[in-house]
């Protein structure tokens, strides 16, 4: 632990950016990981509603409900497709695969590059201090006179490593962080992708529904008739 602060205060130039970056690191990680909590949602409680409501009051009132939910699908994904499902199937297709592409996925991704940037720059940054003290001990040994002094300017080796280990110790845990949220993207999208098709589904089941409706209504007025 000596060696350590030895390195905190002899070598200060390279470790208080290494001490922000880990800071900022973490604030990165507990941001997103908040981010996921609130942007999930549980389909198997929610669809049911949704169905209920959907074939119950219609398009209007299952949009009301989405809006008063959380989560990315049924604010997001639902109500641009039932935003548009007045133009019929193909429209609520269309608007959900717009709404994927160009508002979905880069919230999904927000945050994710700048902390793959972090650990790419910490681990750089501890080499850069690593190899910048080497240098200076180096120099320091070869410019000694006796064996003490030589001695004395080795031990600084050691010290150096601290730069690299700190920049290691900020990107460790950052790259195993941005894989599970790049998995967690992708089996979102998989989640997204199943809703969509769901309800594609609904509204299809939905307008075959009302034309059979109607179709028996002509036919037993005909009957009458």
């Amino acid at each position: 632990m000596g060696a350590f602060q030895k390195f905190v205060v002899d070598e200060w130039y390279f470790a208080i950016p290494m001490f922000l970056m880990s800071l900022v690191a973490f604030a990165l990680v507990i941001w997103r990981m908040l981010l996921n909590m609130n942007l999930g949602t549980n389909m198997d409680e929610f669809l049911p509603r949704f169905q209920k409501e959907l074939q119950k009051n219609g398009p209007e009132a299952a949009l009301k409900l989405c809006r008063t939910e959380t989560g990315l699908i049924p604010t997001k994904l639902y109500a641009a497709g039932l935003e548009n499902s007045k133009q019929g199937v193909s429209a609520v297709k269309r608007a959900m695969n717009n709404t994927m592409e160009l508002d979905i996925i880069p919230q999904l991704n927000f945050l994710l590059a700048p902390i793959l940037a972090v650990a790419k720059i910490a681990t750089m940054v501890g080499l850069l201090g690593t190899v910048i003290s080497m240098i200076n001990t180096f120099t320091a040994i070869s410019s000694a006179t006796d064996a003490t002094s030589v001695a004395s300017h080795s031990g600084a080796i050691g010290l150096a490593l601290f730069a690299t280990a700190l920049g290691l110790m900020t990107a460790i845990p950052l790259v195993f962080a941005h894989v599970l949220f790049k998995d967690w993207i992708s089996r979102m999208e998989v989640r997204m992708k199943s809703a969509a098709q769901k309800l594609v589904l609904l509204m299809q089941n939905m307008k075959a529904g009302k034309g059979t409706a109607t179709t028996n209504r002509v036919a037993s007025t005909a009957d009458k008739a």
